[in-house]
């Protein structure tokens, strides 16, 4: 498939599930912030980091943008293997937890998942 749109096939399903982690993201840090940043600071502002990573990713891949899309997906699987570690070793670290903490299990280990399958088709589609 050489030279295949990112949208076409599973890439649509793959942006929808982005588009929903997008919107999830944002909304969930959207309110710890708002309404509890005092409680963990670091926490609640790496929940807004991952939503704007998953906003990105969102745009860059509807948009064929491979390689934004590349980058955006590769620091979302560094940032979920990040703080799922660091949650796992040092959990006081994290007193609330993140979208990335304990590797996703709030969502169903989805944010673990999704940037290995979003990799994996940027690189079938390339």
């Amino acid at each position: 498939m050489p030279d295949a749109s990112i949208r076409q096939g599973p890439g649509r399903m793959l942006i929808t599930v982005y588009g929903i982690f997008a919107l999830a993201a944002t909304s969930r840090s959207a309110v710890q912030l708002l309404s509890r940043f005092d409680q963990a600071p670091v926490a609640y502002l790496l929940s807004a980091f991952a939503a704007v990573v998953y906003v990105v990713a969102t745009v860059t891949l509807a948009l064929n943008a491979r390689r934004v899309a590349l980058v955006a997906v590769a620091v979302e699987l560094v940032g979920v293997v990040t703080v799922g570690l660091v949650s796992l070793v040092v959990p006081e670290a994290f007193p609330d937890a993140t979208v990335w903490s304990f590797f996703g299990i709030g969502y169903g280990f989805i944010p673990l998942v999704l940037p290995v399958l979003g990799l994996w088709w940027l690189r079938r589609t390339a």
